[in-house]
């Protein structure tokens, strides 16, 4: 078998199996693969053509008309390549422009055939060239320079990240010409089908990288737009019985602050994880959102209020839960509905049982409930409400301390207490 037979049986095969995974790959556009089938199979095609023009070449006069069919078909759609290909890589403009002209150069190869202005095959069926024949040469390295301008726009689209892979394609281009020029041994649809796989393969990469990276700028948008929301809602709530909704905001601090200290110290660092911390102090805001269902009057109340308005104040637990699942379920993810549904029904409990609404005790109490109610007890101690003046921080961490064991969880409290200078 020859060199030049090699290289075009390898062209062939190399274009089939693109095409092939053009077909059935799930991440192309009707629109792409389109583009990508049709610079697949015209390389194919234009290979199988100069094959047969040549291996047919000089066998008789009965080979010169189906050849001249043939090599006007190759002659004619090679120098569309490239506009085939710059549709393939997403500029359809530009494509379509340099379509047009190459498809003036395939109808004037249609036209001169018969007078042999730019081919001709002799009496003997040998390939002679015309004396145009420098109107294909020409428009061929047109569509060269053409497709060497596609691959610096596409480099400026993906910032410049494939300069070493246009290198590649034009050294294989250039060794693909070099033994053409020198040796006739034509390997340019060789070249061409190398350097449109190696595009193929490492654009797509690229596209791949870009569409990976707006999900991710899109889900980070909407994380942010989910807590702005969580925050907005837990905010207009707390409005109603607090003077400003920073009691929100700094609750939630307080809470990523803690189980940050407390992961550091050692306490529940396994179930402390990152993931947790993230959910924790995304869903703080919504702790008290059963407030909804507490009317004004109570809540708003500067004096000490009665065992019966107390019992109302104390069902807001079980209905911010109830809430939270209405509210959440199906918005978000079912860990983070979790994490709301256990701050806002049990951060009122208590590490020895004396807690609302369950009565619940020590680690039975979800742990995402316990961080809270250090965070939120601390914040209301030491913050103005329209019942109560502030107490100092000194007497607050003095508060805390003798609550551990009873209102907190002891080793939570400690932790509190060994970065009170943090809070």
């Amino acid at each position: 078998m020859s060199i030049y037979t090699g290289a075009i049986l390898l062209t062939e095969l190399l274009m089939l199996a693109m095409g092939y995974h053009v077909l059935y790959y799930p991440g192309f556009t009707k629109v792409e693969k389109r583009w990508y089938l049709f610079t697949f199979i015209a390389i194919f095609f234009c290979a199988g053509a100069e094959f047969l023009s040549i291996h047919f070449d000089a066998r008789g006069a009965a080979f010169s008309l189906p050849l001249t069919i043939l090599t006007v078909l190759q002659f004619s759609i090679s120098p569309l390549l490239p506009a085939f290909f710059a549709g393939a890589l997403g500029m359809y403009r530009q494509a379509i422009a340099a379509g047009t002209v190459f498809c003036l150069h395939a109808l004037a190869e249609i036209v001169s055939a018969p007078f042999g202005w730019i081919f001709y095959y002799d009496a003997a069926g040998k390939y002679i060239r015309g004396e145009y024949y420098l109107i294909y040469e020409g428009f061929y390295i047109v569509s060269l320079l053409f497709l060497i301008v596609c691959l610096a726009l596409v480099s400026r689209r993906f910032k410049r990240r494939d300069l070493s892979t246009i290198v590649m394609v034009l050294f294989i281009m250039a060794s693909a010409l070099l033994p053409l020029i020198v040796f006739k041994v034509y390997t340019d649809y060789l070249g061409i089908g190398m350097c449109a796989s190696l595009c193929y393969i490492y654009y797509n990469d690229l596209i791949q990288e870009d569409i990976r990276q707006k999900l991710i700028d899109h889900q980070e948008k909407l994380s942010r737009m989910q807590e702005h929301t969580i925050s907005g809602m837990a905010n207009l709530i707390e409005s109603r019985d607090v003077e400003s909704g920073v009691h929100v905001a700094r609750t939630s601090q307080y809470v990523k602050m803690l189980a940050e200290f407390a992961r550091q110290d050692g306490v529940y660092a396994d179930a402390l994880n990152d993931r947790f911390i993230s959910a924790l102090y995304l869903m703080a805001p919504m702790h008290d959102i059963g407030k909804i269902t507490v009317s004004d009057s109570i809540l708003k109340k500067p004096g000490k209020l009665t065992p019966e308005e107390f019992e109302q104040v104390k069902h807001h637990a079980a209905e911010g839960g109830r809430i939270v699942r209405e509210v959440l379920s199906g918005v978000t993810e079912e860990e983070d509905v979790a994490m709301a549904f256990d701050i806002a029904s049990y951060h009122h409990e208590r590490w020895d049982g004396n807690g609302y609404p369950q009565g619940l005790a020590g680690e039975n109490i979800p742990l995402s409930a316990r961080i809270m109610a250090l965070a939120d007890v601390y914040d209301a101690l030491i913050s103005e409400r329209c019942y109560k003046k502030p107490v100092s921080k000194e007497n607050a961490f003095e508060i805390i301390r003798q609550e551990a064991g009873a209102h907190f969880d002891p080793r939570l409290a400690q932790v509190f207490l060994n970065h009170r200078e943090a809070f």
